[in-house]
């Protein structure tokens, strides 16, 4: 089972006094890009958030943020900066004023900007981080359920295309056996036309044809291509993260293409075969974004 890279999970959490929102999402990337917000409160705690991502989340462009809001500013406020207060709302009259605007929440405006309001602490209590740290593995289960809901939606799709590819194979097999009796009727036609027939080295003329379509042969392309998709379905079902055994596979999908393509000598199988890379780039595109 595959899961995306792209993926989102967010969690709240309330202490009383205290509301806790952590928020994760994430796009693809070949590697873990791990970009955290943080309040300078949980600062000390920043190489273990790292610590659990990377275990984690494994593959992607990831943005952790952690908000703190206070639901009651009295509690742990010591005071306010009245000079500053002043200031601020002053500037922010001045502004109403010039911009014809109401000044009726200035104050409300002035006292949430910042250093206004001083808090008296600025540590963390153990049971404070308990309750971030369960709010994270909440959003981090979030963000997994996403990842795998996503997966499940490129899961389908990428057996539907490698199904494509393999319906397209049996066509060809269809058409592999008659191929030579045109080839040879080709040849015939123009040796009868450009040269005189009856001084053809008649077991001479047949050596070469038989090199020349076993030059042609694809009898191995297609075992190759049909043991290449069963791989890459066999690989969709496993549970460890799959996408870049997935983008190899695919490599090795589209060799057999392109040789069987080169081979083939025959309108309708190169018609199959262009049937097939079309849904091989979009199998490659899909494959970006699986973990």
């Amino acid at each position: 089972m595959i899961k995306s890279m792209t993926g989102y999970g967010i969690a709240s959490s309330d202490s009383g006094n205290t509301k806790y929102t952590v928020e994760i999402k994430s796009l693809n990337s070949k590697f873990l890009e791990l970009s955290l917000r943080l309040p300078k409160i949980f600062s000390e705690k920043e190489f273990q958030l790292r610590n659990d991502c990377s275990k984690q989340i494994e593959r992607g462009k990831v943005n952790l943020s952690i908000n703190v809001e206070q639901v009651n500013v009295a509690v742990k406020a010591a005071g306010i900066d009245k000079v500053l207060l002043k200031q601020y709302y002053q500037q922010l009259k001045d502004v109403s004023v010039e911009l014809n605007e109401p000044t009726s929440n200035l104050l409300q405006l002035a006292l949430g900007l910042p250093e206004v309001v001083k808090y008296e602490d600025e540590t963390m209590s153990d049971d404070e981080w308990k309750l971030v740290e369960k709010t994270f593995q909440q959003a981090l289960a979030a963000f997994q359920q996403f990842r795998s809901d996503e997966g499940n939606v490129l899961e389908n799709d990428l057996k539907y295309r490698i199904g494509v590819i393999l319906k397209n194979l049996e066509l060809v097999e269809l058409e592999d056996p008659k191929r030579v009796p045109l080839i040879r009727e080709r040849l015939n036609t123009f040796l009868s036309e450009a040269a005189n027939r009856e001084a053809i080295d008649q077991n001479r003329f047949e050596q070469e044809l038989i090199y020349y379509i076993d030059k042609l042969d694809i009898t191995e392309e297609k075992i190759r291509l049909k043991t290449h998709c069963e791989y890459f379905i066999e690989t969709l079902k496993n549970a460890d993260a799959n996408g870049k055994k997935l983008g190899f596979i695919s490599q090795e999908i589209g060799r057999e293409i392109n040789t069987l393509g080169s081979k083939a000598n025959d309108a309708n199988i190169q018609k199959l075969v262009v049937g097939m890379k079309e849904e091989l780039e979009k199998i490659k595109e899909q494959l970006l974004n699986v973990l």
